[in-house]
């Protein structure tokens, strides 16, 4: 098989990292990829290779796929999802792994996913939706600051994972309102906002394949949003990741498929518009029991970097089983193992940042046995040839472990080898 896949953060770089193991796959295609997503293959590995063409370029991508005969595409980010991809490809004919443009819907609009909820009836919490500014800062002058936990203010639309605001006091909302619909801090993601109640408890994320009929799920991840330890600071992409999660049994999982991921998959069909690819879903343990924060249409990032070295199947067979409508050919099996990634992150991160910056250590951190150093906001120096920073999360360091305490050991020691200035990182990831 000869795979593209599109994107160029660590979730891509994972992705390609997986497949490449596949028996099935010996050609693979990044595009536009980074520094990590090419390499020459090997006696286990495909050939990998970066292509020059942007993710937000659909037509680009499907003349290449068509003029390289690609058999499977996987879409990595977001965007080209929300914009239609799959849907054009599929008219083309060419194999593609993601949702069509009204499934992404359930990324792409909050609004959308709160109203899709609300009628197929998935647990998740009380909200309003406003697109007037003042109609907005009057229901939040309504809410008495002494009756509620806060509240959290959402962008409706795609914000590169930072369109969620969770205020403590109606003040901090009050400004999260004027950042987002006056000010336009998240651009047109901000022409709708939800105002909705701040749910208290642990988070978990669960990502599934679907094939239009069911959902299949892996192993139970949680993430780390917020950049500074014990969760302080401003909400991030995620500064790390662990998996499994050690509060949550296969009986809370089967809740999960049941209530939730099924009943999503099986309301979209009922819609006429079938949901293949991976759904995610955040979620919220709450004393009320399981409720959704959010849905995501993807592969979330960087949840990628610890449950796809945990996957034992062949990623590429569940992939095709997904677009063929047959996942249940498929047994998906996890590795009795622990894994947690750690994010390597620019100064100044998640505000402005500097490129072109040095590393170092990368082939130093990888020699370590179980750990794997995935890339995302990287890039070759085109005079020295070096690898340098490129992006805000700039390296997400994985480590597989017996157990979550020598995953996260592991990872810190991959972490402790590489450097780059300004590199910061949170120190109590798994904990």
């Amino acid at each position: 098989m000869k795979v593209l896949i599109i994107g160029s953060g660590g979730r891509e770089h994972t992705l390609a990292w997986k497949l490449a193991q596949s028996d099935m796959v010996r050609q693979m295609y990044v595009a536009p990829g980074n520094a990590g997503t090419q390499w020459a293959g090997g006696a286990h590995t495909a050939v990998c290779e970066n292509v020059p063409i942007h993710a937000s370029d659909p037509h680009g991508l499907l003349r290449f796929a068509q003029e390289r005969n690609i058999d499977l595409t996987v879409v990595g980010p977001e965007g080209p999802l929300a914009e239609g991809i799959v849907d054009l490809f599929d008219h083309a004919g060419c194999p593609i792994f993601g949702p069509s443009r009204e499934g992404a819907q359930l990324e792409a609009s909050k609004v959308f996913a709160k109203q899709f909820m609300q009628h197929f009836n998935i647990p998740t919490a009380e909200s309003l939706s406003f697109t007037d500014y003042h109609e907005a800062q009057a229901y939040l002058a309504t809410i008495e600051s002494g009756a509620t936990n806060g509240v959290v203010v959402k962008a409706s639309g795609l914000a590169a994972g930072k369109g969620v605001i969770v205020c403590d006091r109606i003040g901090a909302a009050q400004l999260a309102i004027e950042d987002i619909m006056q000010k336009r801090v998240f651009g047109t993601a901000g022409d709708v906002v939800i105002i909705e109640e701040r749910l208290i408890g642990r988070e978990v994320s669960v990502l599934a394949f679907c094939d239009g009929h069911t959902a299949v799920p892996l192993v139970p991840a949680r993430d780390h949003k917020r950049v500074r330890n014990n969760d302080q600071g401003p909400n991030t992409g995620g500064m790390g990741a662990f998996a499994p999660v050690p509060d949550v049994d296969e009986a809370w999982l089967d809740e999960v498929v049941e209530k939730v991921l099924n009943t999503a998959v099986q309301g979209m069909a009922t819609r006429g518009t079938p949901y293949k690819g991976i759904l995610y879903a955040g979620l919220m343990l709450t004393p009320d029991g399981i409720k959704v924060l959010e849905f995501n249409a993807r592969f979330g990032d960087p949840e990628t970097q610890v449950v796809l070295p945990l996957l034992e199947n062949d990623l590429a067979a569940v992939m095709m089983a997904c677009i063929d409508g047959r996942l249940y050919s498929q047994e998906i099996k996890i590795k009795p193992q622990a894994c947690a990634t750690v994010v390597m992150a620019s100064e100044g991160y998640p505000g402005p940042y500097p490129k072109g910056v040095p590393i170092t250590g990368l082939a130093e951190a990888a020699e370590l046995e179980g750990v794997m150093v995935f890339q995302a906001g990287t890039a070759v120096d085109k005079q020295t040839g070096q690898t340098v920073t490129d992006g805000g999360r700039v390296l997400a360091v994985s480590a597989l472990g017996d157990d979550l305490s020598s995953a996260t050991h592991l990872a810190y020691e991959g972490v402790r080898r590489i450097n780059f200035a300004g590199a910061h990182y949170r120190t109590d990831i798994g904990r």
